[in-house]
Order: structure tokens, then sequence, then C-alpha cells
């Protein structure tokens, strides 16, 4: 396949970036919408802040922080949250916040918000997110979150709400899905795209690894403790793994197909896991309509096979998510820049669409990967089909409201009570 030439860096002039900035704020105001502060800024720094200071949280942190060596701007890191005093300090005497700054508890994101900042990164565990990700755009921030965005059907549906605000607000919104933001997943999806394989009428997407860590139950834990330090062991905390992890699998074939599936059909089970309530394996047909059926695999098991990639057959070649396409057409594929590999690039994109004034919003792709992992979840718990309408469209269903608790709302009013370890769903009659 062919290859059109690199696409060179854009350079503005300050002079031509104020009056670019200025046309902007302009055109901004005449709808109503507030101007982008790190866009109308020149060249300030851009004022960074981290709610959910565990291991993903300071690797999207540091990510961020690279990025900006990309595409030369400053970058400085001013306030910090998590649910332990602890973890916030540790992050912010790392990047040198004030301790007046890190805070801790249900309500620190509340006050993180408060603060001069420009971009959040929100990084709590997914049942947090649907909560966090409104109240930081209602306050006017950019936002990267991590992936999955919500762990039941009405916090997807919250996504969505939320990041329709952000695009009338002019606010940009990047998502943990770096697949997207990964040039061999883009070339391959740009092919795609173009007709390089034909229409896609099958295929599988596959997240089988070995267990997460996990936490035993402390005798100095509250309920909710044990469950913020284990929250990859309870699906009312992270989904359960088909949402926690495959959802960036998921998500590609949403994209290569282009929609989500109309439809899924599951079963599953649990053998090795210690704590919480998931399950230890999943496997869900996908119906995305038009003859298109897309199988989905997930295990959470050691000392097993590895695999997590996809592969799609159409109607005239066939393609891995990442590369190994078959096709004979030639498809001219643009170069698509990556700086510091796909978790930092997810980062310069974000940045660059805020400083370009045409801010990104993946607030609905990650939404709808995720609620693709819960109807998936929920076929699986329940041995029944689950349709896409049954979590958007029909009021009346029983998966519509679907709530998992205790909710993130929960956390904040007061004492939670944990699920019972080892007590899963189990479908059907004996």
């Amino acid at each position: 396949m062919k290859k059109k030439a690199n696409e060179k860096t854009r350079e503005i002039s300050r002079r031509d970036f104020i009056k670019t900035s200025a046309t902007a704020a302009i055109s901004l105001a005449a709808v109503g919408v507030g101007t982008n502060r790190i866009y109308a800024a020149g060249s300030g720094k851009i004022r960074i802040a981290l709610i959910g200071c565990g291991g993903r949280g300071n690797g999207a942190l540091g990510n961020c922080m690279e990025a900006g060596k990309h595409i030369g701007r400053e970058m400085e890191v001013v306030a910090t949250a998590d649910w332990f005093k602890e973890k916030a300090e540790r992050t912010g005497k790392r990047y040198d916040v004030p301790k007046e700054r890190c805070f801790d508890g249900a309500d620190a994101y509340k006050k993180l918000l408060e603060t001069n900042v420009d971009v959040v990164l929100i990084a709590t565990s997914p049942n947090f997110r649907p909560v966090h990700f409104e109240a930081a755009i209602k306050a006017g921030k950019n936002v990267f979150m991590e992936k999955p965005v919500a762990v039941d059907p009405p916090g997807g549906r919250r996504i969505i709400e939320a990041g329709e605000l952000a695009k009338r607000k002019g606010l940009a919104v990047v998502a943990g899905t770096q697949r997207r933001h990964d040039s061999r997943w883009r070339k391959n999806q740009y092919a795609v795209e173009h007709g390089a394989i034909g229409k896609i009428r099958g295929g599988c997407v596959w997240w089988c690894g070995g267990r997460l860590w996990y936490k035993e139950e402390g005798n100095t834990d509250t309920d909710a403790d044990y469950l913020v330090r284990n929250w990859v062991s309870f699906t009312e905390m992270s989904g359960d793994h088909i949402v926690e992890q495959h959802v960036h699998n998921l998500d590609v074939a949403n994209w290569f197909i282009g929609h989500p599936p109309v439809r899924a059909l599951g079963f599953g089970g649990r053998a090795r896991r210690k704590t919480g309530n998931q399950f230890d394996f999943f496997s869900v047909e996908l119906d995305y309509s038009d003859d298109c059926q897309i199988h989905s695999m997930c295990r959470q098991v050691s000392g097993c096979y590895n695999r997590q990639t996809e592969y799609f057959i159409g109607t005239e070649g066939t393609t891995w998510g990442s590369g190994g396409m078959k096709s004979s057409k030639n498809i001219d594929i643009p170069d698509f820049p990556q700086h510091g590999g796909s978790q930092v690039q997810e980062h310069v994109d974000l940045l660059n669409s805020i400083l370009e004034g045409k801010p990104l919003n993946e607030a609905r792709n990650v939404a709808e990967a995720t609620l693709t992992a819960i109807m998936g979840r929920i076929s699986t718990y329940t041995g029944q089909i689950v349709r896409w309408s049954d979590m958007m469209e029909k009021k009346d269903s029983p998966w519509y409201n679907l709530t998992l608790k205790p909710t993130a709302e929960d956390f904040e009013k007061g004492p939670v009570t944990a699920p019972p370890d080892d007590v899963v769903a189990i479908p059907g009659k004996a």
C-alpha cells in the first residue's frame, strides 16, 4: 500500500496565534460558549491535575507531562486527588504540589476542580468516572479519562450526555482507548474505512491474559477502603474484566465496523479468583447486524495461553487490528504521526486539539465501547440475549436502569457495605 508524504507539524507564530485566538473567541462568544483557556493563553503553562493517584493515574500523568515536551509547551501539575491521603500526597510530592492542594476522601475531586487547572486527568476506578467526568465538564475543564468509563447502563448514558455538554462548551475529551491513537491501528482502520477488505462480515476480538493483583480484606479497612483498594475484583467497582480490560478490543471492533452491536449473547464463569465477585472468563457473540458477527473472548487466568488483539474478515480481504492486512486493493494511507508510544500520543492529540481550537471529543466512542462490554456482561450473568436498545432506548427494559451499588454517590453520603466475596451470578437453572 502506498503512503502519502509525512504530515508536517504545524507551527504558528505568536502573532498568527493571537489573531486566530481572537477570531475563535469572537465566534465562540457568538454562540454562547466560553473560550478554552489553553487556546486563548498563547504560550503560557498548561496546568494539569490528577484525580486517582494509583498506578494508571501516575502513568497517565507521566504520559501527559511527556506529551508537553513533544508539543513544546511547559506543563505544571497543580493538584492531586485520591481516596487515600498518602497516595495524593505521594504523587503531589513527585511534582512539587503543595500539600494543601493534595486532596483526599470521597469529595476530593470537588476540591480539585475548584483549583485553577486546565486539563484534568481522571483515573479513579470506573464506577466513579461518570460522576467525576460530569463534574469536570460542568467546571469547564478539558479532560483525559481512563477506560472504561462506567460499570452500568445509566453510567454509560451519563458519559454521553456530559460529552455533549463538553461539545457545547468547546472542551476537549480524550479517553484511554489508546489504540485509536496508535499509528498501526490508525493505518489499518483508515484502509478498512476506504474499502481495503470490503464489508466486514465477521471476526474475533481477544483479551486473554493472567489474573491481576488482588487485596485481601484488612482488619483496619472499612468496607469503602476495601472496595477502593480491591477495585479490580468487584463488578460494582470495575464492571468486571470484560469491561475493564476487554473494552480495548471491543472499541476496535466498533471503530472498524463503524457502530456498536445491536445484541449480545454470552456465557462465562468463575473458577480461580480469590476475592470479589467477578468471572474468570467470558465468551460473547456480538451481532453487528447486516450479516456481521464478532466473537468476543476474554479471560483472566494465569498459566494459560495469552492473546490480546483483533481479527476481521471482510468480503474482499482480512486484517488483524494492528497489521497483517491481506487485500488486493491499493489504498493510499496517510502517515499518522506518533510520539513516545500510543499512551503519550493520546495526550499529544488532546493538547494539540485544544491549541488548534479543534477540541477532540471521544466521550461517545469510549462510552459506546464501555456499553458494548456491559451488554456482554449482562448477557453472560443472566444467560439472556441483551439488546443495545435495552440499554439506550427501552426504558421498560429490566436493564435500562440497572444500577450497580454502592454507587459513586453512595461513597460520598457515608459508610457503604461491600458485596460479599465469592458470591457470583449464576444464570439459568440446575
